[in-house]
């Protein structure tokens, strides 16, 4: 190793130990203000922001590349800059006195402005290095249109307001970067992130696979059934499909190549099951907190509406399994771990889940029952030798819960943009407007239209940050037509999950298929036929009561039985299959019988159940058939 090189290894060293250093404080400041909430809004938020802007300036290097001394330095010495920018500015917006209002008539001043104006770039660069280009431009479109929105045609045209206005309104208020989306982030999705990093740090999460697979392992195709199970109790709580994918991936798809699946099989299998985890209670992710702050609906109500389409959802995923375990005739694993065994050892580790699921279900502060959680899972793991964590690992948690949330936290900053923006113009009701009349004004085509727009905002946004963006903008047009707050919400919170398992750019399917050494677009393609649910699922929550409230049981009831007779037929008419091979007949039948599931008719959708039930139980009992002996095949067929 030259020289050079050496040195420019032993500055990055040091670099990442004082941000390994600033990370467990960051942490440990985030349970002190969750505990005594001591700060302020318009304090807390911008002390947050600017720990998690100088964390991503510490971390991701303007100049990754150490070959030239000269050049590593410089990158590091803009960082640097960079930092004690955030500092300065940050302090100034902290101490910035908001019961003076005479800035609400005179202005802001040039160091209001300056300090203002450097958080705002220095976030967008933040943004840049942690979640890419493509959410830095929307927010500078939307910026770029606050400003000379009346410069446009008088249909989509806004007042235009001063670069002092805008400043004013995102910075030095709760309504633009330190708004909503922020304060989600900053308080209950950090203590949920950290939650998830002590569960794998403590071996909790190891425990969750190894019981996945002792449950569902011995079946046909197990590992891959295990897969599901292990991604949907992870997943929520990850709060990145992408984690969840490379955390269980890296055991389940080679374990899924070995079995007999294909590599972009198993990739598609890891990726749709990773995904569906965001939308699985009791954590569901960090949109689910978003959702309980703009519906301004308790989160233990979210919770409960939302067990039964996320069991669905994986319900649809491993039928589509088990289909393609039958079709390339696997079976299950020849030993796998009694799952009495894997309780015995790793049963404490339960407790923090239904400590949190009963917290957050009794209406107690999610913040709060992120922390108990917290606590709840160090203690199990030191009540039992064989679980107990080192102060190194504790202190390794808190690192990792901080690093795992800087993604989060930047992108609900940057996604503020878009939400003050959307208020202080009034662009929302011009494009609800927009899409109304591009719909003709039917509940089909605006849902189609919204999950393109998912699609196309989650190739570059985050699945928060895509849900903030989409729900602020598509809602209202759900709304005017009939659906529900909530059930309009939790379409477009399902949609913004589409993303990660959709062509061409489906980041959960990219990252399983670099585990199963494959191709991309064929796990995608294959991740995305798995997740045939983020698409079935939405259109029953618009056009049934899929959304359960209270009074509509009889309705919910027969809903949940027209999503899994719609399941069953779209699975089967796609993979050919059900017990046995079916025929084109068969499969034209299913699928003319699915569609005639999703009319509002109820004797249409009662023709259409009975043709999905008697082509199954038909398929059923062939297969049965097929599986006798020929001598009683042939008495079968004398009697």
């Amino acid at each position: 190793m030259t020289t050079s090189s050496s040195m420019c290894k032993v500055i990055s060293d040091k670099i990442l130990l004082f941000a390994a250093l600033a990370a467990i404080s960051l942490s440990i400041f985030q349970i002190w203000q969750g505990i005594t909430s001591d700060l302020s809004a318009p304090v807390f938020r911008p002390i947050h922001l600017s720990w998690v802007l100088i964390l991503v300036f510490f971390t991701l290097p303007l100049i990754k590349s150490q070959k030239s001394t000269f050049v590593y330095l410089l990158g590091r010495a803009i960082d640097l800059l960079c930092i004690i920018s955030i500092t300065w500015a940050s302090y100034h917006i902290v101490s910035f006195d908001y019961d003076d209002i005479t800035f609400l008539l005179d202005g802001l001043t040039s160091l209001d402005q300056l300090s203002g104006m450097i958080i705002l770039v220095l976030l967008l660069e933040a943004t840049r290095r942690t979640v890419g280009t493509v959410m830095v431009l929307i927010a500078a479109v939307f910026l770029l249109y606050a400003i000379f929105g009346n410069l446009l045609p008088s249909d989509v045209a806004s007042k235009g307001f001063s670069i002092e206005e805008v400043i004013r309104f995102h910075i030095y208020s709760t309504n633009g970067i330190y708004g909503a989306p922020l304060a989600i982030a900053a308080g209950v999705v950090f203590v949920f992130v950290l939650f998830g990093a002590f569960l794998q740090v403590t071996g909790a999460g190891k425990f969750f696979i190894d019981a996945s697979f002792s449950i569902a392992g011995k079946y046909r195709g197990g590992p891959a059934k295990a897969s599901v199970i292990a991604s949907a109790a992870l997943g929520s709580i990850s709060g990145s499909a992408i984690a969840n994918t490379v955390t269980t991936g890296a055991l389940t798809i080679p374990m899924m190549k070995k079995l007999g699946y294909k590599p972009e099989q198993a990739a598609g299998i890891e990726a749709a099951a990773s995904t569906g985890g965001q939308i699985m209670p009791p954590v569901m992710g960090a949109g689910a907190f978003v959702m309980a702050q703009f519906t301004g609906i308790p989160y233990s109500e979210i919770l409960l509406v939302s067990i039964a389409p996320a069991i669905l959802y994986f319900a649809c995923t491993l039928l589509y399994v088990h289909l393609m375990a039958c079709k390339l005739g696997l079976k299950g694993m020849d030993i796998t771990e009694k799952i009495s065994v894997v309780l015995k050892n790793g049963w404490h580790f339960l407790v923090p889940l239904i400590l949190i699921t009963s917290l957050l279900l009794m209406s107690y502060s999610p913040i709060l029952v992120g922390i108990a959680g917290c606590v709840a899972v160090l203690v199990a793991a030191m009540c039992r030798k064989h679980s107990r964590i080192s102060i190194s690992l504790f202190f390794e948690g808190m690192k990792e819960g901080a690093l795992l949330a800087l993604p989060i936290s930047v992108a609900c900053g940057t996604a503020g943009i878009v939400v003050g923006v959307v208020g202080q113009t009034g662009i929302g009701l011009q494009f609800t407007q927009f899409l109304m009349a591009l719909s003709g004004g039917y509940l089909w085509s605006v849902l189609g239209l919204i999950a393109i727009a998912a699609i196309i905002l989650g190739m570059g946004l985050p699945v928060t940050a895509a849900y903030i963006v989409l729900s602020i903008m598509a809602v209202p047009s759900l709304t005017e037509l009939g659906v529900g707050l909530l059930a309009a919400h939790m379409i477009v919170f399902w949609l913004s999950q589409t993303s990660n398992v959709t062509p061409p750019i489906a980041l959960a399917a990219f990252a399983a298929a670099g585990i199963a050494n494959t191709s991309p677009m064929k796990s995608a393609i294959q991740a995305f036929k798995l997740a045939q649910g983020f698409f079935i699922i939405p259109i029953m929550m618009a056009f049934s009561g899929l959304i359960w409230v209270q009074g509509n049981n009889f309705d919910f009831i027969v809903s949940i039985i027209l999503t899994i007779g719609l399941i069953v037929a779209f699975a089967g008419t796609i993979e050919g299959r059900l017990a046995s091979t079916l025929s084109i007949v068969e499969r034209l039948l299913l699928l003319t019988s699915g569609f005639a599931l999703l009319v509002p008719y109820h004797y249409a959708n009662l023709a259409g159940m009975l043709v999905i039930l008697l082509i199954a139980v038909l398929n059923y009992r062939f297969s049965k058939m097929d599986d006798m002996p020929v001598s009683i095949k042939s008495q079968e067929n004398h009697h």
